[in-house]
């Protein structure tokens, strides 16, 4: 999944977090060739969009780079609330709030494949004792090993 991912310089980073490479602290640099300036708008109910505009390193808009703009919301769960992000292929802001129902179903549909291919993974990992395992006695609850 290619979600922007908000980076410690308030821009965000289209590279899965497992791809950052990591730096010690006292290599941290800012990187001026992908500054951003954040605008938020909100409906106050459950949208939630995010118009980063490519800036210089003076502050000024560049225009070599497209606006980009995340799609937020929050989803109840039985677990609490869950927070979905997802990108918005648009121009304006009315482009994307326009797309902004399709892109947070899609994110959804995407969170759940991949939980249900978490599940089958963990599934898969279950292990059964083989032949000559100990049998648990009744009433006993200490763990046992097998060599």
């Amino acid at each position: 999944m290619e979600i922007p991912r908000r980076t410690g310089g308030g821009g965000y980073d289209r590279r899965p977090m497992t791809d950052t490479p990591r730096r010690p602290l006292d290599e941290l640099t800012v990187d001026t060739a992908n500054l951003y300036r954040e605008d938020t708008y909100t409906d106050l109910a459950v949208a939630t969009l995010r118009r980063l505009t490519p800036v210089t390193a003076e502050g000024a808009d560049d225009p070599s780079r497209p606006v980009q703009f995340i799609a937020e919301t929050q989803l109840m769960s039985q677990m609490g609330p869950v927070p979905v992000s997802a990108r918005i292929e648009a121009a304006t802001l009315a482009e994307a709030i326009q797309a902004f129902p399709a892109a947070i179903k899609a994110a959804v549909e995407r969170m759940m494949d991949e939980a249900r291919e978490m599940q089958r993974r963990e599934a898969s990992r279950i292990v059964t004792a083989g032949p000559g395992a100990i049998p648990p006695t009744p009433g006993d609850s200490s763990p046992r090993l097998i060599v």
